[in-house]
């Protein structure tokens, strides 16, 4: 058996002097020293041997063992040195090359009507107030007096989850838990995302952005609304803006009105984009419905209030010129890079 260790030391020697590279190495270690290695099998083997025999046999064992393992390691953290160099050469950066140039993002333009209108209303003393997206039943339509046999319920007509949880359709319900939980006076605004079962097109899209806002307090009256919508719309679309109020219906104020401002475009003069009016609407609006009040704990006879809602997606259209939302949702950085 001495004789067959001396032939597999020789035999290892030789194959970790040929070796190419770690892999090599690394097939070498698993065949002498693996769990079916030829070494390992040798010291199993031993119980084999006579008595007087194994200590020895086993120390050469031991020995030769150790030799090849340090031929291993020495070869080993060869080919590692190799390789870290020719890792570092193929990874060299020449420092001297001019540096590529840094692009910048820019804010989105919903983001920068949010802001900007966002600003207008925090001048003005309003609060900002935020809700979930997805609603109950209740808050959507029952408490802002919504008839359970109103379009806005059919199930074809909104994004239900069951029965009485669905994706809101406005940020109404965020009115209605402010309500709820603050006592008047309130002055407040509620940007967010509302979904309705649109096709996409032009015009429209399953899911856009809201910002309403909410007064209540004692003496507010029409007047209070319409003072504070015309400041808001001059701030955002410049002094010469003129507005203009139109009667209107919503179940959740009374009186209602649809607002528009002079088209940015033809100054009122009246152009395709304003469809020869010279006017737009942006919004509705209204003095806060007394059911409403009162199912909220606020005694009409004592406060009132008033409410107005419009579209960011349309603001930001109408502020920047562009012709079809759908450019909003694209993120083409074509689109995005001029704003």
């Amino acid at each position: 058996m001495q004789e067959e260790i001396k032939r597999l030391e020789k035999e290892a020697q030789e194959a970790i002097g040929s070796a190419k590279d770690t892999g090599a190495l690394e097939a070498i270690r698993v065949k002498y020293f693996g769990k079916k290695g030829v070494l390992t099998a040798l010291l199993r083997s031993m119980g084999a041997l006579p008595t007087g025999e194994r200590p020895k046999v086993g120390q050469m064992v031991n020995e030769t063992s150790q030799r090849l393992e340090g031929l291993l390691e020495n070869r080993l953290a060869i080919f590692q040195k190799a390789e870290k160099q020719q890792r570092l050469a193929e990874e060299a950066i020449d420092i001297t090359i001019p540096a590529r140039e840094m692009r910048l993002g820019r804010l989105h333009p919903l983001t920068l009507v949010y802001q900007t209108t966002r600003d207008i209303f925090l001048g003005m003393g309003f609060e900002v107030r935020e809700g979930p997206e997805v609603e109950w039943e209740k808050y959507n339509f029952e408490m802002l007096n919504i008839p359970e046999n109103h379009p806005s319920r059919d199930m074809q007509d909104t994004f239900y989850i069951t029965d009485k949880i669905l994706l809101r359709t406005h940020t109404s319900p965020v009115q209605v838990r402010t309500m709820l939980a603050q006592k008047p006076p309130i002055r407040m605004i509620c940007p967010g995302r509302v979904y309705r079962v649109d096709e996409v097109d032009a015009t429209h899209s399953p899911m856009f952005h809201q910002i309403e806002g909410l007064v209540v307090d004692k003496g507010i009256t029409m007047g209070d609304l319409k003072g504070v919508l015309d400041v808001f719309a001059k701030a955002l679309f410049g002094p010469a803006t003129r507005t203009r109020f139109r009667a209107s219906y919503f179940p959740f104020t009374e009186p209602s009105a649809e607002m528009d401002v002079s088209c940015s475009v033809c100054g009122g003069e009246g152009c395709r984009v304003c469809k020869g009016t010279g006017f737009i609407e942006i919004m509705g609006a209204g003095m806060v419905h007394t059911s409403v009040l009162q199912g909220c704990g606020i005694d009409p006879r004592v406060y009132s209030g008033f409410a107005f809602g419009m579209g960011l997606d349309r603001m930001a259209n109408m502020k920047y010129g562009i012709a079809d939302i759908r450019l909003l949702y694209e993120n083409d950085i074509r689109f995005l890079e001029q704003f």
